[in-house]
């Protein structure tokens, strides 16, 4: 009987004397059998009991109950030098109060995008307790990868707005998590790595920031620089939403109201369209020339990303910016403006399987364990979370 309650609380060479209910919860009364022990100072084997210390142990809820172990522990001493010892055990560690299982029980808990306050309460431990133990997760430094992803993402933590993620686009991992998004902090702490790690970057994947690109540029001479598609595909959506917004301030109220309600379409692909969403469109479509051409043209792009090379994009891309400059919508000039200054890298992006995907879903649940924490404010405990749930 002692042996199958043993095998049910996991514990190993345990003896149980008693199992108490109080109040709920599971109060078990254990000790370890008696048995030869080194003597810490001098080495002597000795199985000598010096005296017992009843210590009370938390350990994680069994049956929807908490529980508590009643060690009753053995203190050994020694009859070469006197040295007085307590006996070793595999499930306490030295100094706590809790069993080596809860503690990875919580650190495992910090896995899921649940908030401290939930994983502390699942355990019977305090918050700060909760904290504690999961700050002894510690993650060194990367290794650069042959595809490197670089974005930003709001973390509100260290005083500092935005951090910066670094992931490995072709394994789907997370690299590191950063302080900041600065380009000093970020070349500061990309030349800590060997120059010849640095050229074995062969890609560098980011969206159409300026600042990224400089770094990429100073800090991996031997990558390609590609831009992510759904970032070059929203510089025409935007400029597509932005005609619909000045063409809808001139229509009636409930038209005003018809097109903004239904401005979903425009950003549709055709071939996905139901029947009845064909014809909405064509009402909104028909409110305003401008809104059809713009229409248009956000199509004709869509069809560009699409192509099979660089070579084929490059010459469709040109023929867009001619007509795009050329419709008579100033909307559209900032996303010709932004398709020339980066139409390197987004050509470069057709020759390149990878894309900031991944990156973006990193970022997405950051935002979800943000939200179910009500933020965090420490920097190493952000970076760790990310890190850790993502491991």
């Amino acid at each position: 009987m002692n042996d199958n309650i043993s095998k049910l609380l996991g514990l190993e060479d345990v003896i149980v004397k008693n199992v108490e209910e109080i109040n709920r919860e599971l109060h078990i009364s254990i000790e370890l059998p008696r048995r030869l022990h080194g003597c810490p100072s001098c080495g002597t084997a000795t199985d000598r009991v010096h005296d017992y210390r009843l210590q009370k142990v938390r350990d994680c809820s069994s049956f929807g109950k908490r529980v508590y172990l009643h060690l009753r522990k053995r203190r050994y001493v020694c009859p070469e030098c006197g040295k007085r010892f307590y006996e070793k055990n595999s499930f306490l560690p030295r100094y706590y109060h809790v069993t080596q299982r809860l503690i990875l029980n919580v650190i495992a808990g910090f896995r899921e995008t649940v908030s401290a306050t939930h994983i502390a309460r699942e355990n019977n431990i305090s918050v700060s307790t909760a904290f504690r133990y999961f700050d002894l997760v510690s993650y060194g430094r990367c290794r650069l990868p042959e595809v490197l992803s670089i974005d930003e993402f709001k973390g509100n933590a260290c005083k500092e707005k935005y951090q910066c993620i670094l992931t490995d686009a072709e394994h789907h991992r997370i690299l590191d998590i950063l302080p900041s998004r600065k380009s000093a902090d970020l070349v500061k702490f990309f030349l800590r790595f060997p120059r010849n790690e640095r050229l074995r970057v062969k890609y560098v994947v980011i969206d159409m920031s300026t600042l990224f690109r400089n770094v990429a540029e100073v800090c991996f001479p031997n990558a390609v620089i590609v831009s992510d598609r759904f970032h070059v595909v929203r510089q025409a959506s935007w400029a597509l939403e932005n005609v619909r917004k000045e063409e809808q301030k001139r229509l009636s109220s409930d038209w005003r109201r018809y097109c903004k309600h239904s401005r979903y379409l425009l950003h549709k692909k055709p071939e996905d369209l139901k029947p009845e969403e064909k014809e909405k469109l064509l009402i909104i479509l028909g409110l305003s020339t401008r809104i059809q051409h713009a229409y248009e043209l956000k199509n004709d792009f869509l069809e560009i990303m699409n192509s099979e090379d660089s070579a084929t994009a490059k010459k469709r891309l040109a023929d867009w910016i001619y007509n795009a400059e050329n419709a008579a919508l100033p909307e559209f000039e900032a996303c010709t403006k932004a398709l020339h200054n980066w139409s390197s890298s987004i050509l470069n992006s057709f020759d390149c399987p990878y894309s900031n995907g991944y990156t973006e879903g990193c970022n997405n649940k950051t935002k979800v364990i943000k939200r179910v924490c009500f933020g965090v404010r420490k920097f190493a405990r952000l970076r760790n979370r990310i890190l850790h749930c993502a491991a």
